[in-house]
């Protein structure tokens, strides 16, 4: 492996020739061309719509579990057209499981801006792409460089980790200050002149390679000028501030039945599973209303408390849901407004978070 900063190294891979300009851009792009075996749909794709749907659904999400996800709507709406006249329920209910709800609304919103404002055609510049709602600097970055091979690169976590290792970089990553030092890094051994096969060889890097635990340097083409590497320290990299204290909530479900149907309502405010249906919500001390209609044996048929519990970690909360099931022999008027009555039938019509999914999922009323 040369050792010149300024080496220069030519590598073949599928009919394509790469030429890196530094150590780590060679070395990078040596270990792509031999022995990156990461295969993923999007990977090489050309089409903006496609990278942006993949980036979309990778943000905050693992690729082995945005996969089928991806999978799955590229086959029900193979264009940004198909997907922006879509209907927002069926767009959520596809998008069901995944998480993060907020990008679902951006996905559906920029889709159909892009029909609405930019008849169909991505913006071409790196610049126009971060006016698309739901695109940060570094969805732009990828867009910009998979799609039009325009210079600029990707900084995600796997890119950060990759660096911080390699210059042994002690800036946390998750500070003003660490982002404008891994950013000047990023630029500094970036291959401008590849910068798709640059960008996508790093993250994959960063994905197989030097993992967060148990990273495989005896794999790793990077690792004779790896600091962290040389001096054993691979798993004090990279550094982050203390965490920021996770919010725990409780959340009292309660299933509201009458004969076929079942009780549910949207969640309009802006919280977590904005726009997702749930069943009738208490949080903490079950209001003076539905205590006395607990109570109440002219409307109450059966009552079954606590009959599952979940607990769902979001970035900053942690959620513990308890559920309970009521069957009623009419229904009151606290439960005419502002839910809904659905048959039972149709509650897989409806999106839901994974905390109810894993409820309908695990009890056999529906």
């Amino acid at each position: 492996m040369a050792t010149s900063a300024v080496a220069i190294i030519f590598a073949q891979k599928k009919g394509i020739l790469y030429m890196a300009v530094s150590v780590f851009a060679q070395s990078l792009l040596q270990w792509h061309s031999e022995s990156n075996s990461r295969i993923l749909p999007w990977k090489e794709e050309k089409d903006p719509y496609k990278i942006w749907l993949s980036e979309i659904i990778l943000q905050q999400t693992r690729a082995e579990q945005g996969l089928p996800y991806y999978v799955k709507f590229i086959s029900k709406y193979p264009t940004v057209f198909d997907l922006a006249a879509a209907p927002e329920g069926e767009v959520f209910k596809l998008w069901q499981g995944l998480g993060y709800y907020a990008r679902c609304r951006n996905l559906l919103f920029t889709a159909r801006a892009i029909v609405a404002q930019w008849q169909g055609v991505f913006p071409q510049t790196y610049t126009e792409l971060l006016t698309l709602k739901g695109v940060g600097e570094y969805t732009a970055a990828a867009i910009a460089s998979f799609a039009y091979d325009l210079p600029h690169p990707v900084i995600d976590g796997n890119v950060y980790r990759v660096l911080s290792r390699y210059f042994a970089e002690p800036t946390p990553i998750n500070t003003p200050e660490g982002k404008k030092v891994f950013t000047a890094l990023a630029n500094k051994v970036f291959d401008a002149q590849h910068p798709a096969a640059y960008n996508q060889a790093i993250m994959d890097l960063g994905a197989v390679v030097c993992k967060p635990k148990q990273a495989l340097c005896n794999l790793c083409y990077l690792s004779d000028h790896c600091k962290a590497f040389n001096t054993d320290q691979v798993d004090q990299y990279p550094l982050k501030l203390q965490k920021i204290k996770v919010k725990e909530r409780f959340f009292s479900y309660y299933v509201f039945l009458h004969k076929d149907q079942v009780y549910i309502q949207q969640r309009t405010h802006k919280d977590v599973w904005q726009d997702l249906y749930e069943f009738w919500l208490s949080e903490g001390p079950a209001p003076a209303a539905l205590s006395s209609l607990l109570a109440d044996e002219q409307f109450v048929l059966e009552y079954r408390q606590n009959i599952f519990h979940y607990k769902q970690r979001l970035t900053h909360q942690l959620i513990r849901s308890d559920f309970s099931l009521v069957r009623l022999k009419r229904i009151p008027a606290l439960l005419k407004g502002p839910g809904i009555w659905i048959n039972k039938s149709e509650i897989h019509d409806y999106s839901f978070p994974k905390t109810i999914v894993s409820f309908l999922e695990e009890i056999p009323y529906f």
